[in-house]
């Protein structure tokens, strides 16, 4: 019976880590198919907001990968210098964003609509929120500090696209072409709080 017991738990706990290596695989390659579209679609419509939230979807591909290695205990040597990386990425980011949507402000930039963009940021929302809802799930269960804090930060990617969401939303629709950089405000604050994150969390890696 005890080994019944014990081969049922290692079982679960099995289920439990793929579960959590297939939520963090499709954060990766939305995050991948993300960039791609997002850039794309930035480059069209000259929308700032939408190569923030492109520029950060490129970083948190790094933040995933991180994640899997610490899932599947592959990449301990390497998680010190990636988290030290994605935390100046972010930092970089930041920098970047704010010089662009300033530089948009100043200038009155005004963006075009960007229909696709539009679209992929609706899904995003709602798909990052499912994502979100599993990694705390299954994080908690398998008493996994780094799954639930990554879900937090995927929580808060929908966040950031609904943000983007609504600056676009009101260039497009009530012609308010300084929605689109005020919107990468909030792209800056998040890049600057999870930079300092990863940033600290590479340090103090064992």
């Amino acid at each position: 019976m005890l080994c019944e017991g014990f081969f049922s738990m290692t079982h679960e706990l099995d289920k439990l880590l793929r579960r959590g290596l297939l939520l963090e695989y499709i954060t990766l390659g939305w995050n991948l198919a993300g960039s791609a579209v997002l850039l794309y679609s930035a480059f069209k419509a000259d929308s700032v907001a939408l190569a923030g939230f492109g520029l950060d979807s490129v970083i948190e591909i790094g933040a995933s990968t991180v994640v899997i290695w610490q899932l599947t205990k592959a990449g301990k040597d390497r998680e010190k210098k990636a988290l030290r990386f994605i935390g100046a990425a972010f930092f970089a980011l930041a920098l970047y964003i704010l010089a662009q949507s300033s530089r948009a402000l100043y200038m009155q930039q005004h963006p075009a609509t960007s229909s696709i963009g539009i679209v992929w940021l609706i899904l995003t929302c709602a798909i990052m929120v499912a994502l979100a809802q599993g990694k705390r799930i299954v994080g908690t269960k398998l008493n996994n500090p780094v799954l639930v804090a990554e879900g937090r930060v995927t929580m808060v990617d929908a966040y950031l696209a609904a943000s983007v969401l609504a600056g676009i939303g009101l260039n497009t629709l009530l012609n308010w072409w300084w929605a689109d950089p005020a919107a990468c405000f909030v792209i800056i604050f998040y890049g600057i709080k999870e930079g300092h994150h990863a940033w600290t969390a590479g340090k103090n890696r064992q």
